[in-house]
């Protein structure tokens, strides 16, 4: 067992290597999909190309048992300006004096530990059982554009899994057609530190539009919509949503953006503003909607009504193995593909949340490393229950 997962570990950290240095962009992931499906190839993993999306279940698959999905998403986000050294191939001699770790205790660079150190971690996890009959079915799903909560990625994929026809183009590689089930249950791979998230908060942007009538300033005349985008954000501020999560707490919201105006003598006649609000489980996204719209003046959009929150259920086999091991538990205040699942699930993975989509992106060997045995005696308990 030692051995195997020291040899998994370090063809991990090799992969990962190679993905930071292929630029994967959301909606742009197409090399990096390409590299994995050759590593999987390489490793004996039959699996399906969907889009940019990656499917592959396990050996012994039977379509009689109940599934367990293994999640991660292979894209990231654009590299930010003030990174020290190049994001993609950076120079570890210069890594090293920076963290104080040589380079066969690190990965530096854009996506290594968002996501790239939970893609790399679960292929290993799933490579290590996949030959294994188990009591029930392991999938493996690398997903793309989530960072973008892109219409191509875990959306289509759930769709795929549950019958429906998404016009993602399919190639196999291996065996000729991947079985392709709704799971039962997931893991989300993400930075939590192998802490588990056991909830985690939706994201729900509303703008926000005022209408007055323009008049002149000297004047006095008109209808402000600025002084109505005042007294709407004013009521906002002071608005409590009536149901608390005993998990997550109140629904946090923030008015983040306002615009208004064309000139210094003129009566803004719209002003616009921007409401970000972190919902929890005891409302869908359409109700928080209508409850801020019944009082405010202004007129409320919805860019995206989807990104709904999420907690793991209560009973769940999945808690029942977290607390095998005793894990930390949590709830989340980032979006991940959970919010895409229609199923149990939980969000766990190596790495550190506060790293991510900031300068300097890095993550330790020794995070893989653990985060892979983690996960192994994670899926242990599961099996065993």
């Amino acid at each position: 067992m030692k051995n195997s997962i020291q040899i998994l570990t370090t063809e991990a950290v090799e992969l990962l290597r190679e993905m930071v240095a292929t630029p994967s962009l959301s909606f742009e992931e197409e090399a990096v999909c390409g590299l994995i499906s050759s590593f999987l190839t390489e490793k004996g993993i039959s699996h399906s190309v969907a889009g940019n999306n990656m499917i592959a279940v396990n050996r012994n698959f039977s379509p009689e048992k109940k599934t367990l999905m293994l999640n991660a998403h292979v894209d990231t986000v654009p590299p930010n300006e003030e990174y020290a050294l190049d994001p993609f191939r950076p120079d570890y001699e210069k890594v090293g004096k920076m963290f104080g770790k040589g380079k066969d205790e690190i990965v530096y660079g854009l996506g290594s530990n968002d996501d790239g150190a939970s893609v790399v971690s679960l292929c290993a996890v799933f490579r290590h059982f996949y030959e294994m009959d188990l009591p029930v079915n392991l999938m493996l799903v690398l997903s793309c554009e989530e960072e973008r909560s892109g219409p191509g990625g875990m959306t289509a994929v759930w769709k795929m899994l549950s019958g429906e026809d998404t016009g993602l183009q399919i190639s196999s590689k291996g065996l000729a057609d991947i079985p392709l089930v709704k799971p039962d249950w997931a893991i989300i791979g993400e930075p939590t530190g192998m802490r588990a998230a056991t909830s985690e908060r939706g994201l729900l942007v509303i703008d926000g539009e005022a209408s007055g009538v323009a008049g002149h300033a000297a004047r006095g005349d008109g209808i402000n919509a600025l002084y109505i985008a005042i007294d709407d954000i004013g009521t906002l501020r002071r608005h409590k949503f009536g149901k608390v999560s005993p998990v997550m707490g109140e629904v946090r919201m923030s008015v983040t953006q306002i615009e208004a105006g064309t000139a210094h003598n003129v009566i803004p006649d719209k002003c616009r503003f921007v409401v970000d609000i972190r919902p929890t489980e005891m409302y869908d996204n359409e109700e928080i909607l209508n409850e801020l719209q019944s009082v405010c003046r202004s007129r409320l959009t919805a860019r995206n009504l989807k990104n709904r929150s999420s907690a793991t259920c209560t009973g769940s086999p999945l808690l029942k193995s977290v607390n095998g091991l005793g894990i930390g538990m949590f709830s989340s205040p980032t979006t991940s593909d959970w919010m895409r699942v229609g199923c149990d699930a939980i969000k766990i993975g190596p790495g550190d949340s506060s790293r991510s989509h900031k300068r300097d992106e890095f993550v330790t060997v020794q995070e893989i490393s653990d985060g892979i045995l983690t996960y192994v005696a994670l899926l242990d308990n599961f099996f065993n229950l």
